[in-house]
């Protein structure tokens, strides 16, 4: 008898709070048609998608309502809200979404107010008529599990109401997926310029400025062979020092661009080398990939690009550890999934990197790189550590 009466507790109390998102959806419908007049003025457009996300919390918060008493999710479908004005008041009109929030709002308004003031009856009548002889019985009232069903009703018109049609659905799901590559591909651009500047950089106040010295040298070389040889070996050993450090120069800007150890050694090689050189005790473990079982066959490369960007990524978080975190020790794992390759690098630092240190320009790069392989980044920093970057590069094995 008491589970009986808490289970209707709890289902007039899902009726009550729906009763109380019905005077919401009220509301609504007097700002809905305060937005209306105030958009054919057009002076006042600038209102209608601000009123428009208003009407999307209230309809969500019938989704979470319905999800937690049925405890299924109820889908949402909606084109973004973003852009210039025109294209939100534009988007606003015509996003399918929007008309159905609208038919739930006029709908939900009437029944949820009815099936609460039912419940309220129900109640009544269970603990008054039907209660003085069940109660005598040692059962609970008769009546208690028509509130439940009620429940039930108005979550079954919640669900019918907002959930999207198959093809709205869909619609949604590309607007999205074209932002996020609009997003994605300028950032690419951005990192690609960013890295254009770099080389061009390096190119001109490096290997360009060696280049240029060991022309002079050469040239007065020249000129002293005959009237001062031992000037002229001089000068042409100190030519020799500024070509073989141009070439040093030009063979870091190629590392720059594609290390060509991921050629030589694979990016498991890569990385290992990466991690003897950082200045930290660095585990490196591998699972999957090349170098970790090439006598049984199971050592398995990544596509070019994404050892490329993996190997940047390990590069970029091992030096913003050695240089930011006060980590003495770090720990790098390769691991190859099913949808791609998983980069997770760890550092026993202090923690609490944000976008004014770790999170700057380093994490930045990084962000863009992955992204413009449609990958995530994730970066967990709490202070006092440990300091822990996780990279999702997805890619066909």
């Amino acid at each position: 008898m008491r589970e009986a009466i808490k289970e209707a507790a709890r289902a007039w109390w899902h009726l009550a709070t729906g009763a109380a998102l019905a005077v919401c959806c009220l509301l609504m419908a007097a700002v809905a048609l305060f937005t209306a007049v105030l958009t054919l003025t057009v002076i006042g457009a600038g209102v209608l998608p601000e009123s428009v996300l208003l009407l999307r919390r209230l309809a969500g918060r019938e989704r979470s309502r319905t999800a937690a008493r049925t405890g299924v999710p109820v889908p949402e479908a909606y084109l973004p809200l973003e852009g210039p004005l025109p294209a939100r008041v534009r988007t606003a009109v015509t996003d399918p979404g929007t008309h159905r929030d609208l038919i739930w709002a006029a709908a939900h308004a009437v029944y949820g107010i009815a099936l609460w003031c039912v419940s309220l009856v129900v109640w009544v009548c269970a603990l008054t008529v039907d209660g003085v002889w069940t109660g005598l019985a040692g059962r609970p009232p008769l009546v208690l599990p028509l509130i439940g069903r009620l429940a039930g009703l108005e979550t079954d018109w919640a669900r019918a109401l907002l959930t999207p049609a198959p093809s709205a659905a869909r619609d949604a799901a590309l607007a999205a997926r074209v932002e996020q590559l609009t997003a994605t591909r300028a950032g690419a651009v951005a990192a690609h310029g960013a890295e254009l500047r770099r080389i061009e950089r390096d190119l001109h106040d490096g290997a360009q400025a060696r280049l240029v010295a060991l022309s002079m040298r050469i040239g007065l070389a020249r000129r002293a062979y005959d009237s001062d040889p031992a000037t002229a070996r001089k000068l042409l050993d100190d030519a020799q020092e500024q070509a073989e450090e141009a070439l040093a120069e030009l063979r870091h800007v190629v590392r720059g661009i594609h290390p060509p150890i991921l050629t030589d050694r694979g990016l498991t090689g890569a990385v290992r080398a990466l991690a003897a050189s950082s200045g930290l005790e660095v585990e490196v473990s591998v699972t999957g990939l090349d170098g970790e079982d090439h006598d049984h066959g199971h050592g398995v490369r990544a596509p070019a690009a994404v050892e490329a960007a993996a190997y940047f990524v390990v590069a970029e978080a091992l030096t913003n550890a050695a240089k930011h975190s006060g980590a003495a020790r770090a720990s790098v794992a390769l691991t190859r999934e099913p949808a791609g390759l998983r980069v997770l690098v760890e550092d026993a630092g202090r923690g609490g990197a944000e976008a004014g240190e770790r999170g700057g320009s380093g994490l930045t790069g990084m962000r863009r790189r992955v992204a413009a392989l449609d990958g995530a980044v994730r970066l967990t920093s709490p202070h006092g550590g440990p300091t822990v970057i996780e990279v999702e590069l997805p890619c066909v094995w």
